[in-house]
């Protein structure tokens, strides 16, 4: 729609005065939420979709901050690339929402749409007025709260005050809780205050820095570059690994060209930038006028950030201090809101100008919760703290400090201020304050409401009282996958890495196990072994629970794996995922499958992590799956058949494979891919929440690195809803759904429905479902 069309004005005319003050707009708001990186962009989100008004000052021109087209870095958290053994641990809520939508827009990684994408989801939510190119100024408070913010848009030229009863610093250098007083660090603890292993001494330095990226592109005919006088002279001279300077390596992966972690990286940003625009344009002076590049005739430099992706600078301090053994021993922590999984990933303070390598990063064996406690204020009751300023050591900070995992937290900030709202003074528009959310009733009600909302919580379940699918008297479906046999049509795999097939197997029994190698070389052994966890949850595979030694013959052989046999049988000591082991011999090939099912999956030993014994973290092998199109699963029998996909399990309260798969899958002879919920008497409903399977082992890097997928392939595409109470053929359908591609799809009924038995139908899936059988991890209803 046009706006509306304003008579035109002549002329104005003012005559000269004193002085004169810029215009001033004042806006209130339950929330306001400062900055709008991802985090920022999240919280708001969040709120205002839980009824909360929120005010989203940014600074920049765009959303997304070190996400956004101004920087180009790739969204990533627990996953790491999935390089690490967190399997099945990409965020939920809405950075799961913001990835998957970028993948089914933006395959290509263009940091262009992943701008739009961050901006339409702004402003589709109407509880939301956004201000971008608008900067923090100052705040005033009331006794120890603050009171109001004052924000400069100079694009407009208007002065904001912005006046709310909740404040959210998301700006990246904690500029609202510096303003306010709170208190807060810089630089890196010694070993001795927190028992910190892993702390760096001086020589190594106490700050991360800055990187500027450059995309470069083949302009089809040779093209010529003369360098700024800016530019560095000597990349060989200055840059001690120049030696790993390839025109092949662009953007995110050129993060080492790092620098700032020796000076004030809030007050000398402008300082860092430029030095690392004359390293940025000295680099290229090199590819292009060296000789040592032939390769780089042809390129032109496309783009150079003009805004440093900064990793740190403040880190304020709540009721609890993450440190390193939070990480490492994956402690549980009564508050927890949120998780991570990135390494503790340190960098040499020298950044592109060190002799050591650009960063140190050590994995834990899973996934680590991250404490609301983390994020308040004592000192300040109405500020939150968001994004990579959140509570935390600097070694700690090392994990927490990534994208998604901010995101993952901002999910918690806003639906924090959400129950703050609701559990506000009766009659008074006065809300709680977050660190009374602190309190055992209201953490629970908030893990509650973050679980509804889609967050994944390590350890925690959905205890969803209003949930009507728990209260059913059944949940069934005409056929459930179970895993016996998995057709040998997928492409040898060469055993260069020792491969391994993930299986969900409960206490007990081990069944027995057919696989196939499809050539030996010349007569060789193959080992097999079964592995296991310490920790059930984990899926590091520490523990050899059986071994087998099979002689092979030159060319193909059938292998009957039977640990049962072995010393009068053993039994899986827990539920898990345990790993059939193929250990690695080149010369031998296996039979693989192309059947993919939700929630199994093989992966490969990668490495070891090796750590000194002074650093405080583990020893142990990192086994990581290889993308689709590979990675495929082992074809392979199972005896008796592996019955780990029952349609009970949408209801366990958990929305992800953990130590068991959490999901249904239906089979794939099923005459309907039909889920039905039964009651004793009947139930009024009008709301319905599905969960489906988008692979949350997956990464999905939101920008630079492609993928060749648009959507999940075990994802549904197109269900409905059933009233099945009128029994066999007589069913009335409730609600369709087509094109999905989420994993969190809430059907909201036209009219509130009375029934006694409600099917989910899954009429067809994103991927080829001659060889992909995916499944539901969750239903739930509601009156």
């Amino acid at each position: 729609m046009a706006p509306a069309r304003v008579e035109e004005q002549i002329l104005q005319r003012e005559a000269a005065v004193a002085s004169r003050s810029l215009r001033t707009s004042l806006l209130q708001a339950d929330v306001c939420v400062c900055g709008g990186g991802l985090s920022g962009t999240i919280a708001a989100i969040a709120a205002a979709r839980n009824g909360v008004s929120v005010v989203l000052v940014q600074d920049r021109p765009v959303l997304g901050g070190n996400a956004s087209s101004e920087v180009r870095l790739w969204i990533l958290g627990a996953t790491s690339h999935m390089f690490n053994n967190n399997r099945y641990a990409r965020e939920g809520g809405l950075v799961d929402e913001i990835l998957l939508e970028n993948l089914y827009r933006n395959p290509e990684g263009n940091p262009l749409i992943l701008d739009t994408i961050l901006l339409e989801k702004v402003r589709e939510e109407p509880n939301i007025r956004l201000f971008l190119n608008t900067a923090l100024l100052a705040c005033d408070k009331d006794a120890d709260r603050i009171a109001r913010i004052t924000a400069f848009n100079a694009q407009t030229s208007t002065m904001y005050t912005v006046a709310a009863h909740q404040f959210i610093d998301c700006t990246g250098d904690g500029t609202l809780a510096f303003l306010a007083g709170a208190p807060f660090r810089i630089g890196a603890e010694q070993r001795d205050e927190f028992g910190e292993q892993f702390a760096p001494d001086a020589e190594y330095g106490h700050m991360l820095g800055h990187s500027i990226y450059f995309y470069s592109k083949d302009a089809g005919k040779p093209v010529t570059f003369v360098a700024p006088s800016y530019a560095l002279k000597d990349v060989e001279k200055e840059i001690p690994r120049f030696h790993r300077f390839t025109t092949k390596e662009m953007g995110c992966n050129l993060w080492w060209i790092e620098h700032g972690g020796r000076l004030d990286t809030v007050h000398d940003t402008e300082e860092i930038k430029w030095e690392l625009w004359r390293v940025v344009y000295g680099v290229w002076d090199y590819f292009k006028n060296s000789g040592r590049f032939p390769e780089a005739a042809n390129l032109t430099l496309e783009w150079v950030g003009t805004v440093p992706g900064k990793r740190e600078s403040r880190r304020f301090v709540g009721p609890t201090m993450l440190r390193q053994q939070d990480i490492v021993e994956q402690r549980f922590h009564a508050d927890a809101v949120s998780h991570g999984g990135w390494s503790l990933d340190l960098h040499p303070a020298d950044g592109v100008y060190s002799e050591v390598d650009g960063c140190t990063q050590w994995h834990s064996k899973g996934v680590y919760q991250i404490p609301f406690s983390t994020m308040v204020c004592a000192e300040v009751p109405n500020l939150l703290y968001g994004g990579r300023i959140i509570s935390a050591t600097h070694v700690a900070f090392a994990s927490t400090r990534v994208m998604a995992t901010s995101g993952s937290n901002a999910n918690a900030l806003g639906l924090a201020v959400a129950l703050c709202k609701q559990l506000g003074e009766p009659g008074s528009d006065q809300p709680l304050d977050p660190i009374q959310l602190l309190q055992k009733g209201h953490m629970a009600t908030l893990q509650r409401d973050l679980m509804r909302f889609g967050q994944y919580l390590p350890g925690y379940k959905l205890e969803d009282a209003d949930d009507l699918v728990r209260q059913a008297v059944s949940v069934s479906a005409d056929k459930n996958f179970v895993l016996d046999q998995l057709p040998a049509d997928g492409p040898p795999k060469v055993l260069v890495r020792s491969l391994a097939q993930m299986l969900p197997l409960a206490q007990g029994a081990v069944p027995v196990f057919g696989v196939t190698v499809l050539s030996a070389v010349a007569a060789t052994t193959l080992t097999v072994q079964l592995r296991g966890s310490q920790k059930a949850y984990n899926y590091t595979p520490e523990v050899v629970l059986a071994e087998q030694t099979f002689a092979l013959v030159a060319g193909p052989n059938a292998l009957t794996i039977d640990f049962g046999g072995l010393d009068g049988g053993i039994v899986n000591p827990q539920t898990q995922y345990v790993f059939l082991c193929l250990l690695q011999n080149d010369g031998v090939a296996v039979a693989t499958t192309q059947t993919r099912v939700s929630a199994l999956m093989t992966v490969e030993h990668e490495c070891d992590q090796a750590p000194p014994d002074d650093v405080g973290v583990d020893a142990f092998e990192r086994w990581t799956p290889v993308r689709r199109p590979m990675g495929h699963n082992l074809a392979l029998s199972v005896t008796p058949p592996l019955a780990a996909w029952a349609a009970d399990n949408i209801r366990n309260g958990v929305a992800r494979p953990t130590k068991r798969t959490n999901c249904w899958v239906p089979a794939a002879d099923a005459a309907r891919k039909l889920l039905t919920t039964t009651w004793a008497t009947p139930q009024t409903i009008q709301r319905v929440v599905v969960h489906f399977d988008t692979d949350y082992d997956h990464a999905l890097e939101s920008v630079l690195r492609g993928h060749p997928e648009r959507a999940i392939v075990f994802c549904v595409k197109k269900w409905r809803l059933l009233d099945l109470s009128g029994g066999a053929g007589h069913e009335t359908e409730l609600y369709v759904e087509d094109n999905n591609h989420l994993s969190r799809r809430e059907a909201v009924l036209a009219a509130p429905v009375t029934t006694t038995a409600l099917g989910v139908e899954i009429l067809e899936l994103n991927g080829d479902e001659r060889h992909v059988q995916g499944g539901i991890f969750e239903v739930r209803a509601y009156a």
